[in-house]
């Protein structure tokens, strides 16, 4: 929009330059355009002049002469040019190019900010992806919601995406929820049972157990272990899939592990990597040469005991991602993974394919906070705090912007109090207070008679104050924010810019009128209210965060 006139400006007074033998094309799209970090810098900077006296070994004010020059020829545009420090130029829009915002906003809606730099091109996100061994902790909570809005935004920005989950239906653990189940059965029956030294002690193998007896009573006590672990897996899977739902979650498709070992994916990549020689025996272990590709050590992949380590597994999985055609694949993964990530990657490498195909987002651990304390909450399930109990106390909305306030990969202390506080200390509901505020805003002007104008009707040169100027280069700003928030992986920038927006119309709503003697100050500024608020909802909408229109 607004940044890509000027980057075509730009782009425009370079090949101007060229042609008129004022520098060369050897810095063609090398520069940058910035906003600046400071007040009176201008509305952008670019470092165009530095970069072009870098190649032509030039001085860079002297380019920046001739580059400003060129653009005080778009007076439209460019209101003012200002060279500063070392070299940098520093551009001072001419104010009615911001008001010019408005018209996208209100033709496209909700479609606003939306774009195709990712041109229909297939990618994966794989999150959440946890054992059906037990319910969504906390943790699981905020790489669901991560996960979910990374999809959202690669979605906001033309990419042909897939949400995946894989479910780790294999292994040992899942013999031993079998076997958990099985003892909390016998137990409750008042039968001798003996419960695995590991087992899953949390209270909902009670619960599962009593379903198995309310449906046949001691029918089950001879069965096998994988009854029950057929039983228990798709019991938690149940209960895993309604959590998710309640927090606005679904998936498009589910991979399975067990049929890696189904399919013989599993042994096939063992003879991949053998054939490549980078498989040898050990100990009675089959190992992985992972320093061939700058690990500090090899790693087993099959144990001494014939059964294979987490990595393999995971590996096959991800050979299969690249079999399926996906070209951009992300992975959501808690801390805990961090020493699988190579070794993973490593085998994709060793396969053959391109592991800068693989993007890995490795989200920090949830502290919850209450009066500066961290908080243990009862639960009847296990030691950990489950999601749904998190859904009970602060609702699904704060809890999805709660979980996005800080990067993947800083630590997330998580306030209980200030996440139900309905006050513009919480900053959900500062947010969303805001929306609801301008919703009334429009309601009011319906009760006065007031027609909500078009911005192509509206004098919009009537927005002359700093707020609305604040509030004008900040919507225009979206589109960009969402590109790059979504390149970047980065959900939590919209989260800062939705705050950022929200806290400059309160501003300027308790500084200026909006509903005034003047029809056409009205007009504009209810064009700029409506601006603002498709703004928010559409921002809101990525996370999955409502927009009330009354709070």
């Amino acid at each position: 929009m607004i940044r890509s006139r000027l980057k075509n400006l730009l782009d425009h007074c370079f090949q101007q330059g060229v042609e008129q033998k004022l520098w060369s094309a050897a810095a063609a799209g090398l520069y940058n355009l910035e906003t600046p970090k400071h007040e009176g810098q201008g509305d952008f900077a670019t470092n165009f002049a530095m970069i072009v006296a870098g190649k032509e070994r030039r001085k860079p004010r002297e380019v920046a002469e001739q580059l400003a020059a060129l653009l005080r020829q778009d007076a439209a545009l460019v209101d003012k040019v200002e060279i500063a420090g070392p070299g940098f130029v520093n551009l001072f829009l001419n104010p009615a190019v911001w008001s010019s915002v408005l018209a996208p906003i209100a033709e496209q809606g909700e479609k606003f900010g939306l774009c195709n730099i990712g041109k229909s091109i297939k990618a994966m996100v794989e999150f959440v992806s946890a054992n059906p061994t037990g319910p969504l902790t906390v943790g699981h909570g905020r790489n669901a919601v991560l996960g979910d809005s990374v999809a959202s935004l690669l979605v906001a920005v033309g990419y042909d995406v897939t949400r995946e989950y894989y479910f780790n239906d294999a292994g040992r653990q899942m013999r031993v929820l079998g076997a958990s189940l099985k003892a909390r059965y016998l137990e409750k029956l008042g039968l001798p049972n003996e419960f695995p030294e590991d087992g899953y002690q949390g209270g909902y193998m009670y619960d599962i157990a009593q379903g198995m007896i309310d449906e046949a009573g001691e029918g089950f006590k001879n069965a096998d272990l994988d009854v029950f672990r057929k039983r228990a897996q798709e019991a938690i899977f149940a209960d895993i899939d309604a959590t998710l739902k309640r927090i606005g979650i679904s998936f498009d498709s589910y991979y399975n592990e067990h049929s890696l070992y189904e399919n013989g994916l599993i042994e096939d990549v063992v003879a991949e990597l053998r054939a490549k020689g980078l498989v040898y025996e050990q100990e009675g272990a089959t190992w992985f040469k992972t320093t061939e590709f700058g690990q500090a050590q090899d790693r087993v992949i099959i144990k001494n005991t014939g059964e294979p380590t987490y990595r393999l597994p995971d590996i096959a999985y991800h050979r299969e991602k690249f079999r399926r055609g996906f070209e951009r694949m992300i992975n959501v993964f808690g801390s805990d993974h961090i020493a699988t990530v190579p070794d993973v990657l490593a085998g994709v490498e060793a396969l053959g394919y391109d592991k800068s195909k693989v993007q890995v987002i490795m989200h920090q651990f949830v502290t919850l906070m209450r009066g500066g304390k961290q908080v243990k909450m009862s639960t009847r399930k296990a030691s950990f705090i489950t999601v749904d109990e998190l859904v009970d106390e602060v609702g699904t909305d704060a809890l999805r912007f709660f979980f996005l306030m800080r990067k993947a990969d800083s630590q997330l202390e998580f306030d209980l109090e200030l996440a139900k506080a309905q006050s513009q200390e919480n900053p959900v509901y500062y947010v969303q207070y805001g929306h609801a505020r301008l919703c009334s805003i429009e309601r009011l002007a319906e009760e006065r008679g007031i027609a909500l104008p078009e911005p192509a009707g509206a004098d919009l040169s009537q927005l002359k104050e700093a707020e609305e100027y604040q509030l004008l280069k900040t919507l225009a700003a979206y589109p960009g924010l969402i590109a790059d928030a979504a390149e970047d992986l980065a959900p939590h920038r919209l989260i800062f810019f939705l705050m950022d927006l929200a806290g400059q119309f309160h501003a300027f709503y308790n500084k200026h009128k909006v509903m005034t003697e003047d029809p056409q100050l009205t007009a504009a500024r209810l064009c700029l209210c409506r601006g603002v608020k498709t703004v928010l909802a559409n921002g809101l909408g990525l996370i999955g965060v409502s927009a009330p229109e009354r709070m």
